[in-house]
C-alpha cells in the first residue's frame, strides 16, 4: 500500500506555458479517503516557493474539507438561523433577515465565502449609500441608504464572518480592513418657549400634564 502523504509536504514544477506551480496536499477527503490537492502559481519558482510555503501554513489554521462549502449566501442564511435569530430581539433578527435578503445577496451573495475580499465589501458599501434604495419612491427623493444603515449591514457581516473564522472556514475576516462610514450626526430640534407654553396648556386641558411634561424635560420614549 502507498504511503499517504503528509499534510504539509508539497512540490514545484515548471509548467508548459512558462509558469511555475507548487502543488500540495491539503488534506483528506473524510468521504472517499483522497488527498484534498490546492496549488499556487507564479512566474517564478521562488514566488511559488514563497506561495507555497504560505498555503502550507494556512491549511494548518483552515478546515479545508469545509472552505470551499459555502458561498457568502449560503453561509449568511446558515449563520441567520443558528446564530443569530435565536440569540437577538425579533426586531433585530428582523433587520439582519431583510438586509441579507435584500441587500447583501443580491449583491454579493453569489461569492464563495472563502473568495470574499475587503475590496469586494468596499465596493458593496459603496453601492450602497450610492444607489440602495429599493422603493421607487424613496429612490426619488435620495436614492441611497443612510450611513447608519450600512454601518448596521456592515456589522452584522462582521458578525456573521467572525463565526466563520471561528469555524475555520476563513482565515480572517474581511470587514476588519473595511472603511465604514461615519455617523451622521443630526442638528437636534427643540420647541420655542411659546411652543412649549401651548403644548403644556394643551396637555393640562386634557389632564395628561404630569406625563407629558415628564415626556418634555426629561426626554424619556415610550
Amino acid at each position: 500500500m502507498a504511503k499517504k502523504r503528509a499534510n504539509g509536504e508539497g512540490n514545484i514544477r515548471k509548467r508548459p506555458d512558462g509558469r511555475w506551480e507548487g502543488r500540495y496536499t491539503a488534506g483528506y477527503d473524510p468521504q472517499t479517503g483522497k488527498r484534498i490537492i490546492k496549488n499556487v502559481l507564479g512566474k517564478t519558482q521562488a514566488e511559488v516557493k514563497a506561495k507555497l510555503a504560505k498555503a502550507l501554513e494556512d491549511s494548518k489554521e483552515l478546515d479545508i474539507v469545509r472552505t470551499d462549502e459555502y458561498t457568502v449566501s449560503e453561509w449568511l442564511r446558515l449563520w441567520y438561523e443558528l446564530y443569530a435569530e435565536p440569540n437577538v430581539r425579533p426586531t433585530t433578527a428582523a433587520s439582519y433577515r431583510r438586509n441579507i435578503e435584500l441587500h447583501v445577496i443580491p449583491h454579493i451573495g453569489d461569492i464563495k465565502l472563502n473568495r470574499l475580499t475587503s475590496r469586494e465589501l468596499q465596493k458593496f458599501y459603496k453601492d450602497l449609500l450610492e444607489n440602495g434604495r429599493l422603493r421607487e419612491a424613496q429612490k426619488e427623493k435620495n436614492p441611497g441608504l443612510s450611513n447608519s444603515t450600512v454601518r448596521g449591514i456592515h456589522m452584522m457581516l462582521h458578525n456573521a464572518l467572525d463565526r466563520a473564522v471561528r469555524e475555520r472556514l476563513i482565515l480572517r475576516n474581511p470587514t476588519e480592513d473595511c472603511i465604514i462610514p461615519k455617523l451622521e450626526k443630526k442638528e437636534m430640534k427643540i420647541l420655542h418657549p411659546e411652543d412649549i407654553k401651548a403644548y403644556l396648556a394643551s396637555a393640562d386641558l386634557r389632564g395628561v400634564l404630569p406625563m407629558f411634561y415628564l415626556e418634555l424635560v426629561s426626554g424619556v420614549r415610550k
